[in-house]
């Protein structure tokens, strides 16, 4: 586990501390002719084997920095203007999937001593349902009280469904590891932002729609996980 810790901060280091926007706007200008995304790769892989400090490191740091100047160069040649932010998120995915995988040849782990149980499903079908279908069934349920003026417009709607997904991630993650208490420390910051709203008249029927949609959304996270923990002791 040391050395995917040791591997990430490398990774941060390399990535957010040591590379000026400079270097960012180059990359992005000229592609693989920019001298900086060698550079860049490069101090990934020395960042690495300076952390580990094993001499015999070194073809792993060099996987690294092949790998690393692959995956930067894919993001320069397809991402836009348009998928800036979603091809910066698929990068770092990649990445982070590239350090478990040296971590992984380092240490040399068996995989097959790793047996994915009930459990894990348990939880990953807990988590899938509380993203985009409850967010479905939760719109569809609260579509008769939609304001029909520009209070809720396409804007609002996108950030409360995201919203709406991190708080019900939120509240399964806590009730699934026992920590009832964070959920009222939740509930109390959505109160404290949404204050505003509530002192506000002309708002009103906004603050109504978007208090159902929280109450029936936390509902639905409840409920499943409350669900998934008893499952979880069922499977123990």
């Amino acid at each position: 586990m040391i050395i995917f810790i040791k591997l990430l901060l490398a990774h941060l280091l390399g990535d957010f501390i040591m590379q000026p926007n400079s270097w960012i706007a180059d990359k992005e200008r000229k592609k693989h002719l920019s001298l900086y995304l060698y550079r860049h790769s490069l101090i990934h892989g020395a960042l690495a084997y300076l952390l580990i400090s094993d001499y015999n490191f070194w073809p792993y740091a060099l996987l690294l920095v092949l790998i690393h100047f692959a995956i930067d160069l894919t993001k320069l040649h397809f991402q836009t203007p348009l998928t800036k932010r979603r091809w910066f998120i698929v990068d770092q995915l990649l990445h982070l999937a590239s350090l478990i995988l040296i971590a992984i040849m380092w240490h040399k782990v068996d995989l097959s001593h790793y047996v994915i149980d009930d459990r894990f499903w348990i939880v990953v079908t807990g988590i899938i349902f509380l993203t985009i279908p409850t967010s479905i069934i939760v719109k569809t349920i609260i579509s008769i009280w939609t304001p029909s003026d520009d209070s809720a417009d396409s804007d609002l709607q996108h950030a409360g469904k995201y919203i709406g997904i991190l708080e019900r991630l939120f509240v399964f993650c806590f009730i699934v590891t026992g920590h009832f208490e964070a959920i009222g420390f939740l509930l109390a910051a959505k109160s404290i932002f949404r204050f505003g709203d509530l002192t506000q008249a002309r708002d009103r029927k906004l603050t109504e729609y978007v208090l159902i949609g929280t109450l029936i959304s936390f509902a639905f996270a409840v409920f499943l996980g409350l669900l998934t923990a008893k499952l979880l002791t069922e499977f123990t």
